[in-house]
């Protein structure tokens, strides 16, 4: 569901924090991702101080099953938020943030990642704290980054895989209007284990119809 980059990925990107803190913020996305506010919800860039949070809620047994290994340290989250920042201002990548209301941490990571160098085909994935597995915020908050994919990136095609023993992530991506394409044969591994993948896909033209529909009949 979600892939993190490896370690020497990372390396490249530890001085890019400090960097960007110098920089002025850009209305462009490259240079600073937009504030995406819902009922109970902010999504925001990833700071520096989520660290500590992310290693507390992304690296438990229940999370970390289905995602490619998290880092195991404060410094290693600190390393991952600064690759996203540089990916970022590459123009391949936006990860945000997910901080429920009441709170300043974010408990949860929603990430977008280019598959083609037009960022017309792109790929999807997301982890949040088992705290607030089922309570809708997961859901709430991907349709936000959901219209933010569809209207301000390039964005035509978006894909996920989820592993098929992964109910929850299935199952939201299915309430969310993605379509299932297939099953992925050993597509993932991890600790020495393949698994199946299925294979899921969201449309711009469908996304803004679809949703452009349901506003409508509230309206």
């Amino acid at each position: 569901m979600l892939n993190l980059p490896s370690t020497q990925s990372l390396k490249s990107a530890v001085r890019a924090i400090s960097a960007n803190a110098r920089e002025v913020v850009h209305s462009d996305w490259r240079g600073a991702l937009p504030l995406l506010a819902a009922e109970g919800v902010t999504l925001r860039q990833l700071n520096v101080s989520d660290a500590p949070a992310f290693l507390s809620v992304l690296t438990t047994e229940q999370v970390a099953r289905f995602i490619s290994p998290p880092p195991t340290t404060v410094e290693g989250f600190e390393k991952f938020i600064a690759w996203t920042r540089e990916q970022q201002a590459d123009g391949r990548y936006v990860c945000f943030g997910i901080v429920p209301a009441g709170r300043t941490d974010a408990v949860g990571i929603i990430q977008v990642r280019a598959l083609d160098k037009e960022f017309g085909t792109a790929e999807w994935g997301f982890a949040i704290g088992s705290e607030f597995w089922g309570t809708g915020l997961f859901q709430t908050a991907a349709r936000q980054v959901l219209d933010f994919t569809f209207k301000t990136l390039p964005v035509y095609r978006l894909e996920a895989r989820a592993v098929v023993e992964n109910g929850r992530g299935n199952g939201v991506l299915n309430r969310l209007g993605a379509s299932c394409e297939g099953v992925l044969r050993q597509s993932f591994r991890k600790d020495g284990t393949g698994m199946d993948q299925m294979l899921w896909s969201i449309l711009r033209r469908d996304w803004l119809f679809l949703n452009t529909a349901v506003a409508g009949r509230i309206h």
